[in-house]
This record gives C-alpha cells, sequence and structure tokens, in this order.
C-alpha cells in the first residue's frame, strides 16, 4: 500500500504545483533522503521511499488526475509501485521518463543501477576516523593505514561460483531479478515490484558454489590503503575514497570509503578557523623595557619584537604563519596573546628591587627619572629572566 501521508504534503507542494515544481520538489527530498548520504538510517529510507511514491502519482498526468479525484484509493487503478526496496526506485524510473529519469540527472542514472542488478549486490561503505596533529593539517600529509574489510575472493575472481562451474537463469524470477506481486480491486490492479531475494537481483543462480568463499564472491581481508589529506581541512571534514570499500556479493560494485578527520589537541597552539593563537610568557622587566622574542610556529621558529610598554592580553600579529586555506590560496596568521610571569617565590634581593619599584609608583617622572628608571630596569631584568 502506498504511504496513507498526503503526496503534496510529502513534496512540499500545492495541488496547483506545476509539473517542473513537482520535480524540483522531489529532487530537493531525494537528494536529502538518499541512501547513500544517509547510510544504515531507516527513518531516512522510510522517507526516500516515500517521496518515491509520491513523485510517481504527482509526475503522470493521469495517476495524478486519479489522485485528486479518489486519493490513495485512485492508486489501485493504476499500475502504481509501492517500492519495498530503494533498487526498485532506482529501475522504476526509466519505464516512467523513457530512460530519461530523474535518477540520471541526479545520481547517474538507472543504467548504472541497472548494471548493479547484472553483476551483483552492491558492497557496503566503511567510516573511518583519521587523527592529525596540527603541522599535519597545515602541511597536508599522506597517511598509509590497514583496513580490515570484505575482498574480492581471490578463487572465482568475485563470481561465487566455483572453477569452471556455470550460472543459470533464477526460477524463481524467471531472470529478470525482480519479483511481481499483483494485486486486483474495484479500481484495477496494483503492481508491487521487489528485488528477488533467491537471486539477490541477479537475475540467476549458481549451480556449483565456490567452496572458498562458500558462494558469497568475497572473503574477510585486510587492505592498507592510501589516504592524501590536503592542507587546511578541519574537524569534521571528510574524504571519500570511491571503491575502496567492501567488495560486493558476487562480483557486485565495491562500497567507498568514507575517512573522517580527527584534529589533535596541539600542546602550544589553539586553532581558530585557519588563525592559530600562541600564548606567549614574558617576564615583567621585558614587557616594561621591550624584547626580542623567539616563538615557535608551525613550521619552525620567527622573532617576534615585544614593544616597550606592552600589556598584558596584548594580541600581537604574524602574518601567513597560520594554517592554508582549504581548496584556495593564502593561509591565516599567528596571533601571539602577551601573558606576563608572575613569580611565586622571591629571592631577597628580587624583594628589594620590587620594594624599590613600588616606592617610584604613582610619581609623575622626569627625564631625569626615566633615565634612572630605564637603569633600574634593566638591573631586574638581569635578575628575573
Amino acid at each position: 500500500m502506498p504511504s496513507k501521508r498526503d503526496f503534496y504534503e510529502i513534496l512540499g507542494v500545492g495541488r496547483s504545483a506545476t509539473p517542473e515544481e513537482i520535480k524540483k520538489a522531489y529532487r530537493k527530498l531525494a537528494l536529502q533522503y538518499h541512501p547513500d548520504r544517509n547510510p544504515d538510517n531507516k527513518e531516512a529510507e522510510d522517507k526516500f521511499k516515500e517521496g518515491a511514491e509520491a513523485y510517481e502519482a504527482l509526475s503522470d498526468p493521469t495517476k495524478r488526475q486519479r489522485y485528486d479525484q479518489y486519493g490513495h484509493e485512485g492508486m489501485r487503478g493504476t499500475d502504481f509501485r509501492s517500492y519495498q526496496n530503494v533498487n526498485d526506485i532506482f529501475s522504476s524510473f526509466g519505464d516512467i521518463f523513457g530512460g530519461n529519469s530523474i535518477f540520471e540527472e541526479m545520481f547517474g542514472g538507472t543504467q548504472q543501477q541497472q548494471r548493479r542488478r547484472e553483476t551483483g549486490q552492491p558492497g557496503s561503505d566503511l567510516r573511518l576516523r583519521l587523527k592529525l596533529t596540527l603541522e599535519e593539517i597545515a602541511g597536508g600529509t599522506e597517511k598509509k593505514i590497514k583496513v580490515k574489510k570484505w575482498k574480492t575472493c581471490g578463487t572465482c575472481s568475485g563470481s561465487g561460483a566455483k572453477p569452471g562451474s556455470s550460472k543459470s537463469s533464477c526460477p524463481h524470477c524467471n531472470g529478470t531479478g525482480e519479483l511481481r506481486q499483483v494485486s486486483r480491486s474495484m479500481f484495477g490492479q496494483f503492481v508491487n515490484i521487489s528485488t528477488c531475494a533467491h537471486c539477490g537481483g541477479t537475475g540467476n543462480v549458481i549451480k556449483d558454489q565456490c567452496t572458498a568463499c562458500e558462494g558469497e564472491g568475497r572473503e574477510h581481508g585486510e587492505s592498507t590503503i592510501k589516504i592524501t589529506v590536503p592542507a587546511g581541512v578541519s574537524e569534521g571534514n571528510y574524504l571519500t575514497l570511491q571503491g575502496q570499500g567492501n567488495a560486493g556479493r558476487r562480483g557486485g560494485p565495491a562500497g567507498d570509503i568514507i575517512v573522517e578527520f580527527e584534529e589533535l589537541k596541539h600542546e602550544s597552539f589553539i586553532r581558530n578557523g585557519d588563525d592559530v593563537i600562541f600564548n606567549a610568557l614574558i617576564s615583567f622587566p621585558e614587557a616594561s623595557l621591550g624584547a626580542d622574542l623567539d616563538v615557535p610556529t608551525l613550521t619552525g621558529h620567527s622573532k617576534i619584537k615585544i614593544e616597550p610598554g606592552t600589556l598584558p592580553g596584548k594580541m600581537l600579529r604574524m602574518k601567513e604563519k597560520g594554517i592554508p586555506h582549504l581548496n584556495s590560496y593564502g593561509r591565516g596568521d599567528q596571533l601571539i596573546r602577551i601573558q606576563i610571569w608572575v613569580p611565586n617565590k622571591l629571592s631577597s634581593k628580587e624583594k628589594d628591587l620590587l620594594k624599590q619599584l613600588a616606592s617610584c609608583e604613582h610619581v609623575i617622572p622626569t627625564d631625569e627619572d626615566k633615565s634612572k628608571n630605564k637603569s633600574f630596569f634593566e638591573k631586574m631584568k638581569s635578575v628575573f629572566t
């Protein structure tokens, strides 16, 4: 039975929607709930099937007229299809649009789906998390990792048949790979099409199974994959390695490997977009007199000038010392946040110097005082640094 929800409501269009508006609405819904974008998500799969039913009914003028007049019961008087398998959705629209289906525009076409049906069940995708240091993200890197997965059987080359054995047409579906169930009502006949469970939609059965893989056409194994990480990726970005996932059953196409990047916490830097922040700890004399500070960067070390009288919390900028912009030119900056080091233990000499400094507070210095203060701070610097 078709979905009990209103087809116009499913697609989010009004009853006066044009065929182009209906097609556009369905394209948006299909992209959102497509199985490739929502692996192992039953709710998304149900919405995907529901959208296909709504589109089939409203994209055909005759079916749409009957639906507008009789609702869901009106679909029983047509060749309306209720989808039980997502593969049936991919194959059906070629019949409706004469081979120029909406899925050819969006996902590569019914011909690709038909090839999958002929060669076997496609393999599933694999998801991996790859941990990266900030230095690896800044420079880009290449990783080689071992992955346990289904691999094509080396004995039967993926066919599932014993070498020298032949295949025969599936007696349950007569080689079509589909099972059709026809029900009748006062409005006519209702056709339900599903993938044949006996042959997996391939249309043929194996007479003598391969003993190495027991007819699966694949076996458990381990492969080393190479992952090229572009510079500038962020936490949560992912890379798809097409055709490197689990091998399909009985020669079916392999799935993909989806590599999601995880950024490791850095001991010295804090990432802010494509900028990096470094907390520089300097002494009070250095902040007062100024200094040339050697700071680490993602590619080595650089000098930065601390101006006299620098206050804690001040941010200094080093141009283009940050993270490269992903798939673009240029890179972010490195920000130096100044922090003042305050000792928690003082020697007698240090205490005396600080007492001298305290006695000078809140007094407007003369030029002669400034000269003396500079000498005083230089003396402090030699003690505290």
